[in-house]
């Protein structure tokens, strides 16, 4: 058996923390391998193969150092004989059938689809009507917005185990709102206003709408190909190395569609795209339920709120500035917004967080556990 220098329950170089071995210092009749079956009969026991094992321990700060001292050459190798001991001796059987997996459904497919279809009504609307008519068609949209969004989420690869927090819920639907009215507010503030209704960014918002579909399917394309990695890999580094360009290229794929869409928007509605605005705040959303999905939703509640924060702050600034003595207030987004516009307060905002988040989703999606499947059909 190869004895391991490093002490046992310390960090790892990936930064995962080992399970201590406490078989090892056993007498040498105590099986090793029988005793970590029985301290993880729950995971055993729910285990459809050994993959979802491997990525439980893994969870479990499990890493192939510890495999080693069981005389195994890594994780997935130690689950394999996990997997078949606990079958063998019948203390906690497998369940057999198939996992539940996201795959192409329709009916998750369609949802993703719902907010693009009513945002698209809901902007027809608004440019066929005048007059009274024209807020409650507003009102309206709003209204129906928010559960078109909720039923969108609720299934397929971006949905959640948990549910979203309020205070999550409260900054998304806040940073929504910046990205249709805070622009044209900002603007109109600096020129001492608003004396009547600013412009509203409806293309950007109608953009992101329709990008709830790419989203979906960017998600589903790196769960699908997260898993098949997974079967493939023969080790946790091993699986982290090749998951990493997946994570990056479903990224880069879904950022192409959207800056694609805010270009088919601008166009059809006569409206300059907000390529750095909407652009960053929908990759912010994207990679915030990304990582919500796979069980992280506390650093994207976070980076939602702190974006959302700069916002309201920088909006706030400009209409404080205007009280006696307090015009140095609003020097910095005064600078900000002369040199590159008033997008450049939520590109700023939004792609500071959605850089801390990317940076997290390299960190933990490509983790084995990140891809195990539920313990229950959502």
């Amino acid at each position: 058996m190869t004895i391991d220098s490093a002490e046992p329950g310390a960090p790892d170089r990936a930064g995962h923390r080992e399970e201590p071995d406490r078989s090892a210092g056993r007498r040498g009749g105590v099986d090793p391998v029988k005793a970590l079956v029985h301290r993880h009969r729950e995971l055993c026991a729910r285990a459809v193969d050994p993959l979802e094992i491997a990525a439980g321990l893994e969870a479990h700060g499990v890493t192939d150092r510890t495999a080693a001292r069981l005389r195994h050459r890594d994780v997935f190798s130690l689950a394999e004989e996990m997997y078949a001991r606990a079958a063998r001796d019948g203390e906690e059987e497998p369940r057999t059938g198939t996992p539940d997996r996201p795959g192409p459904r329709p009916y998750w497919a369609a949802l993703a689809l719902t907010p693009g279809v009513l945002g698209a009504a809901v902007v027809a609307g608004l440019r066929l009507t005048d007059g009274q008519p024209r807020p409650a068609v507003a009102a309206f949209g709003a209204l129906a917005m928010a559960p078109a969004l909720h039923y969108a989420f609720r299934r397929g690869p971006l949905s959640t185990r948990r549910r979203t927090t309020g205070a999550a819920r409260a900054w998304t639907c806040w940073l929504l709102a910046y990205a249709l009215v805070g622009d044209g507010l900002l603007g109109a503030a600096r020129d001492g206003g608003p004396h009547g209704p600013w412009p509203l960014a409806t293309a950007s918002v109608l953009a992101l709408c329709l990008a709830c579909a790419p989203a979906a399917w960017c998600a589903h394309l790196l769960a699908a190909r997260a898993r098949r990695r997974l079967t493939a890999s023969r080790g946790l580094e091993e699986f982290a190395t090749a998951v990493r360009p997946l994570l990056l290229g479903a990224f880069g794929l879904f950022a192409a569609a959207l800056w694609g869409l805010l270009a088919l928007c601008g166009a059809a509605l006569d409206e300059p795209p907000a390529y750095a605005g909407a652009g960053a705040l929908g990759v912010l959303l994207l990679l915030a339920r990304l990582l919500a999905a796979h069980g992280f939703p506390h650093v994207p509640g976070r980076a939602l709120a702190g974006a959302g924060a700069a916002e309201a702050v920088a909006l706030a600034t400009v209409f404080a500035a205007r009280l006696p003595g307090c015009s140095f207030l609003a020097a910095p987004v005064d600078r900000l917004t002369s040199a590159a516009g008033p997008g450049a307060v939520p590109a700023l905002a939004c792609g500071a967080a959605a850089l801390v988040l990317l940076v997290q989703a390299a960190r933990t999606l490509t983790r084995a556990s990140a891809h195990a499947p539920p313990c229950e059909a959502p």
